[in-house]
């Protein structure tokens, strides 16, 4: 009897072209290591459905991604036989069986990042791989004040890499919370789905109203121009981080 198992992954995603499985002659991924190692595992093609495709060098806290096996083994022998074998920068959390209409993709209700900024005086070098670091100090209040009129159902096509997307640009961003402390600044966006490099372009932007290059109110006439040129510059994908995703 054919079985759908669910896995919840963290991943380093520094030395990966992105999550989804590219073509021969390509880079390595972790979507392509995975399917691997599960093919391995249960004797069977395996195709790996994640929830979110992230970018070459984008790190994952909690990625969920399902599969269609024949295979009789025990989830925690999955997850023991998975673990073992996986190269170190990619782990296994959680195995088990789930309804055979899952989706790890389609039945996601929201998604939520979380992308790392460095703001101490001097950057720190075992963090380089996990944070994007700011020379300039930041105005964390009027980051907030411009992430407040981002929050909300809009068309966020001006927050999108993607200029030949026949899709809809309209997703919906519940909340978007900053922190800051004396060494990093931490920005959480919480939303019903996202564009390519959405909050990459969202966190450029943000950046670029702390460094006093933009006025907070500024956002609504971005949103409204549905022009990426008129968004700020993509931050780099290393202080990226998938945190979870909802069902």
């Amino acid at each position: 009897m054919e079985r759908n198992i669910r896995l919840l992954i963290e991943y380093d995603g520094s030395r990966y072209d992105g999550w989804q499985r590219l073509g021969k002659g390509h880079g390595v991924t972790i979507q392509g290591k995975l399917e691997d190692v599960l093919s391995k595992m249960t004797g069977e093609q395996v195709e790996l459905i994640g929830a979110g495709r992230t970018d070459a060098g984008v790190h994952a806290y909690e990625q969920v991604a399902n599969f269609h096996t024949n295979s009789n083994m025990k989830c925690w022998e999955m997850k023991y036989y998975l673990n073992r074998y996986l190269p170190g920068d990619i782990a296994v959390n959680r195995v088990d069986d789930v309804p055979e209409r899952f989706h790890s993709r389609y039945n996601a209700k929201a998604k939520k990042y979380l992308y790392r900024i460095a703001i101490g005086d001097v950057p720190c070098v075992f963090d380089r791989k996990y944070t994007w670091y700011s020379f300039d100090k930041l105005d964390v209040t009027a980051m907030k004040k411009a992430a407040a009129l981002l929050v909300g159902e809009h068309d966020f096509k001006a927050f999108c890499s993607n200029k030949r997307t026949n899709k809809s640009t309209v997703r919906e961003i519940y909340d978007i919370d900053i922190y800051a402390d004396t060494r990093e600044l931490q920005i959480t966006v919480y939303g019903n789905g996202f564009l390519y490099n959405m909050v990459r372009i969202i966190v450029g932007t943000l950046i670029e109203v702390g460094k006093g290059e933009r006025r907070p109110e500024e956002m609504t006439a971005i949103l409204e121009s549905r022009d990426r040129t008129k968004a700020g510059a993509t931050a780099a994908a290393q202080g990226l981080f998938l945190q979870e995703v909802e069902y």
